[in-house]
């Protein structure tokens, strides 16, 4: 228990440190960057995932109530994480997303509402993103991301993969996810006159990919760590949530 509590010390610690030094021009999909339509169709698609999340949190806090300190922890991981930005094109920028841990730990749903809840607080606190295109942000980086996060460690898992290379690869390819539904997103939103949403997406891509490929290499890395950090100091937790129990 003393070794749980010095981890969340510790992550608390890292989190204001980082916090300190965040750009405040840096942003997900900002604010009034997408039509009312399109704010309403994403938003829309991300109601039954969310209600999913929501069910999946109760069913996991029913069978294990201190699974929360857990949970807790890997919302905070995916605000810090997501707080720091690169500018990449006008309207977005590129960033880490730390949705990947959630998504191992418990799941992809749950992670839709801890992403949620993270995205409107960097919007009303941060100025990071926006209410208007909450829906966009929340399907690029806690769904989608997630349930791609979710579906690699699943695979690495039953072809017996490493479980760290697994953590690694989750994280990493859930990264890349998140910014390649975002181009998607920008380019149907923003087709180009010639080639249209299909020249638009491609040319996005284009522009995230030479800041992104580093930053998800650094998001995998950083994500093992904390695994390991997890792995010495709450194996209890870890078991509880069926982590280390259907691991290798």
């Amino acid at each position: 228990m003393t070794k749980t509590k010095n981890l969340i010390r510790a992550s608390i610690s890292i989190g204001m440190i980082f916090a300190i030094t965040l750009p405040v021009n840096a942003m997900h999909i900002m604010e009034g960057y997408l039509s009312v339509g399109f704010c309403i169709a994403w938003g829309a698609v991300c109601l039954p995932f969310l209600i999913a999340g929501f069910i999946s949190i109760q069913k996991t806090f029913k069978e294990n109530s201190k699974s929360i300190t857990l949970l807790a922890m890997a919302g905070a991981f995916i605000f810090v994480i997501s707080s720091l930005k690169i500018p990449s094109v006008t309207g977005s920028c590129s960033h880490m997303t730390g949705t990947g841990l959630g998504a191992i730990l418990f799941g992809p749903g749950a992670v839709s509402v801890l992403g949620l809840i993270v995205l409107v607080f960097q919007a009303v606190l941060l100025a990071h993103g926006g209410l208007t295109t909450l829906g966009a942000n929340t399907f690029s980086m806690a769904i989608a991301g997630p349930l791609v996060s979710y579906g690699i460690f699943k695979l690495c898992q039953r072809i017996k993969v490493n479980r760290r290379a697994a953590v690694f690869l989750a994280a990493f390819l859930g990264d890349l996810t998140t910014y390649c539904v975002t181009s998607i997103q920008l380019g149907l939103a923003y087709p180009a006159e010639v080639g249209g949403s299909v020249a638009s997406i491609i040319k996005f891509l284009g522009v995230f990919a030479p800041t992104q490929l580093p930053l998800a290499i650094m998001e995998g890395i950083i994500t093992v760590i904390i695994v390991i950090a997890l792995e010495t100091y709450a194996r209890p937790e870890l078991k509880a949530v069926g982590y280390l129990k259907e691991a290798r």
